[in-house]
Order: structure tokens, then sequence, then C-alpha cells
């Protein structure tokens, strides 16, 4: 019983993340005609675009400043502006995000300030242009999804008058998921403003004809508006304060800061249901009572098949938190958590939770799948939850996997898989029970096979 914490060192084998500038991508693809470029090797670009379009089955465009060794040794800034050149004359955007790779940090690339010459240099003054310094050795792809927030937030927000809207910080989840939180804020009459918001542009209805640019997003105007919100609800409760954008906007406008996790489960959707509602002083409607009743049912329903689960846990740690509190609900004890990043917030966030679990609990940050699987496997695991990176789990060691998060590559749906809200964690539980039944349905008989039927045969033969 109890929290044990484990710290790998020199993890480079099958990593349960992947690099800054992958996550940095995500948020721009959230707001409104915003285009991005990667200053950096074509390669970088070819392999995060195709990476993440097959996480969400759609056309992902990401520029390139196309380094080459010439650009290496002189300096790039030259294929930065004119690879700004060709993205506003091809795309026309409303926005550009600027992300550094590997390369253009090891020479010591300036980009902030190239961005700024460029932009006197062509008499932009209507477009913004926001860097990121992402290098691929700087980070993981959480924490380079919530830097480029922060600089997106501190780039664009304003100081205006209050206008009573709520900001919403958004974490790396689903477009279905954005799609349950906005259909939350509309039943209880919120206005907000939801940051990202890749709820259409990653998950766009097919229409005629093909636009380079998905619609829907974060509008910039919005973005802009921030600073003059009633709070800020940030679903990032490991987020370090350099990369948050809600501090960033407490600190420079007072915007009232909320720390909530994803809500997954009965407690954290409850705590984002009364959170909203002490800022706003709108009641939670019945309509969304009635779907919290309905989770109470399928949680009774569930728990007779549930308590023999032993869950490992694994990908980003906003996430692996919020799923780690359900199945705790559940009776699906955490016996491995393991996280791509070396967060100590998530350890001190797991403490009191894991030290009430009836089962032992490894905790893995900065992990690979080759510690996870020897974790698991030492531990009697018999379902893992996380991204499709975990096949390895199911392929050599026989535990199933439910799909979730980032990325998801061998199934499709993982951009219309719902899993927050009341209505979402009832169909995440019935993922997770049905797993551990279809388990136990495939391996029983053989046990009982081997235990009963082929003894039973041997003492038939012999009578005979």
């Amino acid at each position: 019983m109890g929290l044990e914490s484990t710290n790998y060192r020199n993890v480079n084998e099958n990593p349960c993340s992947m690099c800054m500038p992958m996550g940095a991508i995500l948020p721009f693809k959230g707001i409104e005609q915003a285009m991005v470029v990667l200053h950096g090797s074509q390669g970088c670009s070819t392999y995060m675009r195709r990476h993440i379009a097959e996480h969400f089955n759609e056309p992902v465009d990401v520029g390139s400043s196309s380094l080459n060794e010439k650009g290496t040794v002189y300096g790039g800034e030259k294929n930065l502006k004119q690879a700004l050149d060709n993205i506003i004359k091809v795309y026309h955007p409303k926005m550009i995000g600027v992300l550094t790779t590997c390369l253009a940090e090891t020479i010591g690339e300036d980009v902030r300030r190239i961005t700024a010459d460029y932009a006197a240099e062509r008499g932009i003054a209507d477009l913004p242009i926001v860097s990121v310094p992402t290098p691929g050795y700087g980070g993981n792809h959480p924490e380079g999804y919530f830097l480029a927030l922060r600089n997106i937030v501190e780039a664009l927000a304003e100081k205006t008058e209050p206008h009573g809207k709520v900001n919403l910080i958004i974490p790396n989840i689903s477009p279905a998921d954005i799609r349950e939180l906005k259909r939350i804020l509309q039943l209880m009459e919120i206005e907000s403003i939801l940051l990202p918001d890749i709820s259409d542009t990653l998950d766009r209805p097919y229409e005629k004809p093909y636009t380079k640019i998905a619609k829907g997003g974060t509008k910039i105007a919005d973005i802009k508006a921030m600073g003059g919100a009633v709070a800020t609800i940030q679903m990032g409760m490991t987020v370090a304060d350099e990369s948050s954008p809600g501090k960033y906007l407490a600190d420079a406008y007072g915007v009232p800061l909320y720390h909530l996790p994803i809500p997954i489960g009965i407690e954290s959707t409850d705590l984002f249901i009364q959170t909203l509602s002490e800022i706003t002083g709108k009641p939670c409607p019945e309509c969304l009572t009635a779907e919290r009743g309905r989770l109470l049912d399928t949680m009774i329903d569930s728990h007779k098949y549930n308590f023999q689960g032993r869950s490992v846990i694994f990908g980003e740690p906003e996430l692996v938190y919020a799923v780690a509190k359900t199945c705790c609900e559940n009776g699906i004890f955490p016996v491995v958590i393991a996280t791509g990043s070396k967060n100590d917030k998530i350890k001190q966030l797991l403490k009191p939770l894991l030290e009430r679990s009836p089962e032992k609990v490894e905790v893995l940050d900065e992990a690979d799948f080759n510690q996870i699987r020897a974790c698991s496997r030492k531990s009697g695991a018999n379902i893992a939850i996380g991204h499709s990176d975990g096949r390895y789990l199911t392929e050599q060691e026989g535990i199933p996997l439910v799909r979730l998060g980032f990325p998801i590559h061998d199934r499709v749906g993982g951009q219309r898989l719902l899993s927050v809200g009341y209505t979402g964690t009832a169909m995440f539980l019935d993922r997770l029970t049905n797993t551990l039944l279809e388990n136990k349905y495939q391996t029983y008989r053989n046990v009982m096979k081997k235990k009963y039927f082929r003894g039973s045969h041997k003492r038939i033969a012999g009578e005979r």
C-alpha cells in the first residue's frame, strides 16, 4: 500500500512522449486562420505533420524554413523570411506561429528578432507572428503545448474593459471533448473564451471545395479580450508557472485563476461545474444533474467487474492525473503511473490519492515503454490506459489497452473519443469495463480447461 516513486535516467528507448515542437503545433491549429512554420530542416515538419494527421485523420499543413548545410553554417534568417513570404502568399493566414527545432536552437537563431525585422521590412502591422522556442531537447510535447499557449497569450492579450466571459485554457484533449465542454457551458448559459479550440479545425466536416485552413478555432479578437475576463479556468494542474497562460493573465491583468483537473470522473466534473457556478452565479441545470445521476448508475452497474481491474496509466501529465482519479473512484486501482515528463507536481498531486489505494503504486517519470512494461509485468496489471504506443503492453505482455490521448495511430476515431463531463466519463467507464470483461472471457476458459478439462480427460482415459 502507498506510493513509490522511481526516477529512471538515460531513457532513450520507446519514449512515452514526443518532442517540444510537436506539442507546440497543436495550439496554433486551434486558432482561427492560423498557420505554423518550423524553423529547421524539412524532415522535422514532414514528420510532425504526418504524425498529427494520422491521429486526427485530417490534413495538417506545417510550413518549414528548410534549413540546409549552408543555412546551418551561416544562419537561416534568409530561409525563414522566405518561408514566411511563401506562407502568406499561399495560405493568407490571420496569424503565424514560428517554432524552432533542435537545429535552429543549436546554432543560436534569434527567431524573435528575425520575425520582428521581417514584419518591419514588409510593413506588416495586422498579422501577428508569434515565435516560440521549442528545441526538441528542451522538453517534451506537453511542455511545448503549454509554452506555445503562454506565448500566444503574451503576444495577443490586451487590457480591455471587463466583459463577463470566462477564459477556459484547454490541455491536449480530443475535439469531441472540447465540443462537450462547449455544450456544458451552453447549457449553463455561460459566455466563454476557449483556447485553443480544435473542435472544428482538427475534426472538420466534409465540405467542398476544400480549404487550405479549416474553419473554426478561437477568434484572435477573443484572445485579445482575455485580459478582461471575469476569471480563468486552466485545466493545467501540473503546468509550470513560466509556461502557464493563466498565470500570465493573473499577473498582467489581474484575472483570477482557477487550476482544475480535466473533468473526467465524478469528482473532477463536479468541481468543474461548481467552479463555473461560483464564478458566474449560474446554477447547474437539471439536465446536467440527470447526466450525473446516469453516471452514478453506470458506476453502480460496473463496480462488480471493475474491482478486479489493476491499471497501468501513461501519457501526458494532465490526462494521467485525471484518469488516475477516475480509476480510483471506480476500483480500477492503478499499479503503474507513467509520464514522459519530469514533473514533480504530478507526484505531489498523486500522493494523497494513492496513499489511500490498497495497491502499491509505481510512479515513473521520464519513462519509456521498456520500463513501463517491466513494472506492469511485475505489478500484475491487467488493463492499460493511454495512447497507441502502449500497444507493446498488449503485444508483449498480454495487457489489453484502452486507447486514450495523443497519438492514436493504430485505430481510427481518436479525434471522436469522448471522455469528459458526466456523459463522457460514463462512455469512458464503459470502455474500461468492457475491456476488462473481454479479457476475462478470453482467458478464463483457457484457465478452466487447463485446470479441469485436461485432468478429467486423463482420468477418463485411465478408467477406460
